[in-house]
């Protein structure tokens, strides 16, 4: 009998399911690694499978635009995972947040922010790039940007966890250290300070040094039963059972429902009508 509270006004019309069907997320997702256009997972999620992309042709690392997920207007940041050509020529994998990604992203996410649109992050990420010519690019003033417009931002921010997720990445696409309103992980998700195989031998270099030191002999037959037992208990701590076991994740989440967890999502956060401004400090553009 209490009457209807303010709310804080997200935009939703009438819900359309997707014109493509939600069934085939589970053929177009690899289980193996291997490249993928995210693009064709958006639009079994939005509604009537429209996603009006920004910036179409610039930083395409990471893909943004807008779209509707179960009628509610939401601005989706997702990483491609396909190798892509920059507009110089230059090739650029999938999955790696380059410069201008970064900084398209920061853009889209203030944009958001200021049209008052939540925000969806779709998280297959191995890090960002490294080396002399990204530095030279701009790579940390421009993944500062993201980081704090990501930080910053008052909207809802809702993450699901689709593939990797690994180190800096994990921050920069709204990990759960940067307060999503919710954060959910498919059975596919790998949450990680860095992949598998490169973690096994770096942690094997650490021992197989400690053992030396020691004086002991290390054999190859010895370092390959040392690098798969390393590799075997860093694979289980990548799982997201081992995240949500540890509140890392609210909930790992059957792909087919995704589009309903953001629509409940948004809808709870609807139901706070507070929103503090945004403020985000310095940005260096």
């Amino acid at each position: 009998m209490l009457g209807e509270k303010p709310k804080a006004g997200f935009d939703r019309v009438k819900a359309k399911a997707p014109a493509k069907n939600v069934e085939e997320l589970y053929g177009l997702f690899p289980q193996d690694g291997k490249p993928y256009d995210i693009v064709d997972v958006i639009e079994r999620i939005v509604d009537d499978s429209e996603f009006e992309q920004f910036k179409e042709d610039y930083g395409k690392t990471i893909v943004c635009g807008y779209g509707r997920v179960d009628g509610w207007a939401v601005g989706i940041v997702a990483n491609q995972r396909k190798i892509v050509k920059s507009k110089k020529g230059e090739m650029q994998m999938g999955g790696v947040i380059y410069n201008d990604s970064a900084d398209k992203a920061a853009r889209f996410i203030l944009n958001c922010n200021q049209k008052k649109i939540p925000l969806v992050f779709l998280q297959d990420v191995t890090g960002f790039m490294v080396g002399s010519r990204s530095e030279h690019s701009g790579i940390i003033k421009d993944g500062a940007k993201m980081v704090n417009a990501v930080a910053n931002s008052v909207v809802p921010k809702i993450t699901i966890v689709v593939g990797n997720s690994y180190g800096a990445g994990n921050y920069a696409m709204c990990g759960k250290a940067y307060d999503p309103r919710f954060i959910y992980a498919w059975p596919s998700a790998k949450i990680a300070v860095m992949g598998g195989d490169a973690a096994a031998k770096v942690l094997l270099q650490i021992e197989v040094a400690s053992l030396k030191a020691k004086g002991e002999v290390i054999t190859p037959e010895n370092e390959k039963k040392l690098l798969d037992e390393i590799k075997g208990r860093y694979d289980k701590q990548t799982s997201p059972y081992y995240a949500a076991a540890r509140l890392w994740v609210d909930a790992i989440i059957d792909p087919m429902q995704t589009r309903q967890y953001i629509s409940e999502g948004i809808n709870a956060s609807n139901h706070n009508p507070e929103m503090n401004d945004l403020k985000t400090g310095v940005f260096q553009v």
